[in-house]
């Protein structure tokens, strides 16, 4: 398998598939991954380590049918080293009891991790993805609280993406550099909260293949909640970026103008169900001066969600225990589009389950997953005509995260995560052959980690 012989629709393939380098399901909410931290002077502290054993069965996103240019997947063993950082000003727990402390003019808080992969078992392929993926966020709150504030905001990410060539030269790991700032209005005592911001987001290619889907988005956006019941919001948000490619991007891809607006509910039903619902609406408006055919998404976006909480809500009874918001049991659906590098979008319908579980402080499980429709438009050729019609996907996803804490700053965890693309679709590839679109993969990982 080279890369002349996958040619430019190949590439764009490459990298519309999920990152490899998925962030560990600890460091995804930080209720889950800090301890008691340390303080110093305003500041607290929360360093961790963490170190996993664990098995890919399709590292590289593989098809399993013979015939397809993208066919034989490769399983891997590799062992994954996680470092992490974060640190705030003083949180709530820290104030507790303390008549002296008054609520701060600025907030700050900021996190840092990475992702060491060595790869023990499995072929020379296998042997030679050795890499590190990194992430980084901080922010910075100016007069929280109170009835005019700001904020600013940036984050730096780099995301593993190999090909299923399997050259880790010929990767699509990718840096993306995000800043911004926001303009927070609270009367009334924070019964109205309303916010005006603006980000600008570069995503940059490392590889040399890959630097055609270079891109730099700058997005306007705005969210308001209005207050009418104690526990209970109207919610509104909405935003329009501008997409732009740096360079000449592979294929017939466009620069956009998406749209997004919605308005909706959250509150309490009882004081154990919650109910999210937003609906709106969202289009992409990509680019027809050079293509007058290129399809676009027009239709309506939303979310529904209904969340149970496994004891009753703390903001209803007993707003000092917050470890029982950990425990909550949600079903949900989302629909909604993203950008593409494989005919410029795709729309998505999904839905999905989620379990939390944290008991006495020491065991979390959680449990999540979805079964979704992902949605392609028209696909054309370089030269404009018809490659491919329009076509569905059905990709389905489920993990199951466990962790037992054994004292306040060491645990044991164990990961497991299977992600299923069921497709009949086989694109034809320039050059000759034809790209399977079904995969499967199954993760399991075993760890240990220190924190604070």
């Amino acid at each position: 398998m080279t890369k002349r012989g996958l040619g430019a629709v190949g590439i764009l393939l490459g990298v519309l598939l999920p990152s490899t380098a998925s962030a560990q399901e600890w460091l995804k909410d930080r209720r889950y991954s800090e301890g008691a931290g340390i303080r110093t002077g305003d500041l607290e502290l929360h360093p961790g380590v963490a170190g996993e054993v664990g098995y890919d069965s399709n590292y590289f996103l593989r098809t399993n049918k013979s015939g397809a240019v993208n066919s034989n997947p490769s399983a891997a063993g590799l062992l994954r080293v996680t470092p992490s950082l974060s640190l705030s000003t003083l949180g709530p727990q820290r104030r507790e009891g303390d008549p002296s402390f008054s609520e701060p003019s600025v907030k700050f808080r900021a996190g840092l991790s990475g992702t060491y992969r060595e790869f023990l078992l499995g072929d020379d392929q296998i042997k030679k993805q050795r890499n590190f993926s990194a992430s980084a966020d901080a922010r910075l709150d100016i007069l929280p609280g109170k009835p005019w504030g700001a904020a600013i905001f940036g984050m730096y990410t780099r995301t593993i993406q190999p090909t299923v060539i399997g050259d880790p030269n010929l990767s699509f790991n990718r840096d993306d550099v995000r800043g911004g700032l926001e303009i927070v209005a609270q009367p009334g005592g924070g019964t109205l909260d309303w916010r005006f911001g603006y980000q600008i987001n570069a995503t940059l290619f490392e590889d040399v293949e890959g630097q055609g889907f270079n891109n730099i988005s700058q997005e306007a956006f705005t969210r308001g909640r209005w207050k009418f019941r104690p526990r209970t919001a109207i919610l509104y948000d909405a935003t329009l970026r501008f997409i732009n490619y740096t360079n000449t991007p592979p294929g017939l891809l466009q620069n956009s103008t998406p749209l997004r607006a919605r308005i909706g509910l959250n509150g309490l039903i009882t004081p154990r169900f919650s109910l999210l619902g937003m609906v709106g609406y969202g289009a992409s408006f990509y680019s027809t001066s050079s293509f007058n055919a290129s399809p676009q998404y027009d239709s309506v976006i939303g979310q529904v969600e209904l969340k149970w909480f496994l004891s009753a809500n703390p903001d209803a009874d007993a707003p000092s225990n917050v470890s029982l918001t950990l425990s909550t049991l949600s079903i949900g659906y989302t629909r909604d589009f993203q950008n593409s590098y494989l005919g410029n979008y795709y729309g998505s319908d999904r839905g999905y389950a989620k379990l939390s579980y944290f008991f006495a402080g020491r065991a979390l499980l959680s449990l999540e997953g979805g079964v979704g429709a992902i949605e392609y438009p028209t696909i054309f050729n370089t030269d404009r005509t018809v490659q491919h019609a329009p076509f569905t996907d059905v990709r389905a996803d489920a993990t199951l995260y466990g962790e037992y804490r054994l004292s306040d700053t060491f645990a044991l965890n164990a990961t497991g995560r299977y992600t299923q693309n069921f497709s009949s679709q086989q694109l034809p590839i320039q050059g000759g052959g034809v790209w399977d679109m079904s995969w499967q993969r199954f993760e399991a990982y075993l760890g240990a980690r220190w924190f604070m």
